[in-house]
């Protein structure tokens, strides 16, 4: 299964730049996504965990230039972290000799901040794209069975597995993979179940606020090793910090972030949820649906759009906000699991405090339909779409 738009995006990047990086989460498909890339044009595939390939750049340079005229991928970037030194050389030797676009695909499993720590800066020399899993438009071209990808997560082989059964245990041996060989290549040392325990509890309080002393006092160690912790899981792209959003309106905010497992797959698989039915009967089951919700609408936005969500001491309260700036403005959006969809009174307070250009009401269903002057009830798939066409109209 191809993201056939990530796929024109990475195209229409390395028509622009030099390099492209490509991000994203181990098994979410960057190396399919260049395989077909490469399939496109003169191409050579590195994968940097292979011995073979790593030795090929033991001079990188020498062998980079060898590979002139085609498209360098190179897989695990944060294998060789020095290689970066090596690429702004010769993106900028290219330049001078007029090969300026298309030169090197660059597949990492964290956040380029992450692997820069370690290389050198492509700054001007690089766009980066970031590849999550399937979102429901994707996933619809296999299955339009919402609660199958809710509770199987976007995960190609996750969400693609013959039963529910075989999904929990492809996710749970992802998770025990991730914890005993790949965190620990980005950050200091932890007992796996020490930071297994940390994730499961996160997915517990799945898009509950950040109390990093609670969490500390649960895991018998200090706040700041918290912190760091949901970092690193935020630079590897599989926790998401959603900030609050900070609006001048003399009142009391809450300042702490919120935090999700950005995918709902990991959510169940971390509480050994095994199917929807004992999905739907599980507490979590409105936050995981609330996480679920708006990961998707944030994978069709731009990387421009500033994503938040608001909440007062006094009970304003609004799931998602999206700054887009421009004539497009703030959107307000609530998210409802259910088919009702009655706003609360926290909704309407908050939209009195941020005074968005237009409001939204998610639900679960089909059926969209005003609820009030500026405020509409729309369903969740209408929503991605809806959020899809502003960005293709910013983009024109």
């Amino acid at each position: 299964m191809i993201h056939r738009e990530l796929f024109s995006e990475v195209a229409l990047g390395l028509a622009r730049q030099a390099a492209v990086g490509l991000i994203g989460p181990r098994q979410v498909g960057k190396t399919t996504l260049a395989h077909e890339i490469a399939a496109s044009r003169p191409s050579v595939y590195l994968d940097l965990e292979s011995p073979t390939d790593r030795n090929k750049l033991t001079d990188p340079e020498l062998y980079l230039r060898t590979q002139s005229g085609k498209l360098v991928i190179l897989d695990e970037i944060h294998q060789a972290p020095e290689i970066f030194q090596s690429l702004r050389g010769l993106i900028d030797e290219g330049r001078r000799q007029g090969q300026r676009t298309g030169r090197f695909l660059i597949l990492g499993s964290a956040s380029m901040d992450l692997l820069r720590q370690s290389g050198e800066s492509l700054a001007g020399r690089i766009e980066y794209l970031e590849l999550g899993p399937l979102n429901t438009l994707e996933a619809s071209e296999v299955s339009t069975d919402l609660n199958r990808l809710w509770l199987r997560g976007g995960f190609p082989e996750s969400f693609l597995a013959l039963n529910d059964a075989n999904s929990l245990s492809w996710r749970t041996n992802f998770i025990r993979t991730y914890l005993q060989r790949d965190v620990p290549q980005f950050g200091p040392r932890m007992a796996s179940v020490t930071l297994h325990r940390l994730w499961t509890m996160l997915a517990h309080n799945q898009g509950g606020l950040l109390n990093a002393s609670q969490l500390a006092a649960g895991l018998s160690v200090s706040a700041p090793t918290v912190s760091s912790y949901v970092d690193l899981l935020s630079d590897l792209l599989l926790v998401r910090r959603l900030p609050p959003c900070i609006a001048n309106v003399g009142k009391r905010l809450v300042k702490s972030p919120k935090v999700y497992v950005r995918d709902s797959g990991l959510v169940h698989a971390l509480l050994l949820i095994p199917n929807c039915d004992d999905l739907l009967g599980h507490p979590v089951a409105g936050a995981s649906w609330e996480g679920f919700v708006i990961e998707n609408l944030l994978s069709v936005v731009s990387d421009e759009t500033q994503a938040s969500f608001y909440r007062t001491a006094a009970g304003a309260e609004m799931d998602l906000v999206l700054d887009f700036g421009g004539r497009v403005g703030r959107w307000a959006i609530e998210v409802k699991r259910g088919l009702t969809t009655r706003p609360t009174r926290g909704f309407y307070h908050a939209i009195e405090d941020l005074q968005p250009s237009r409001s939204f009401v998610v639900h679960a269903g089909v059926d969209r339909y005003p609820l009030g002057p500026g405020i509409e009830a729309i369903g969740f798939v209408e929503m991605m779409q809806t959020l899809a066409g502003e960005r293709l109209n910013s983009e024109c």
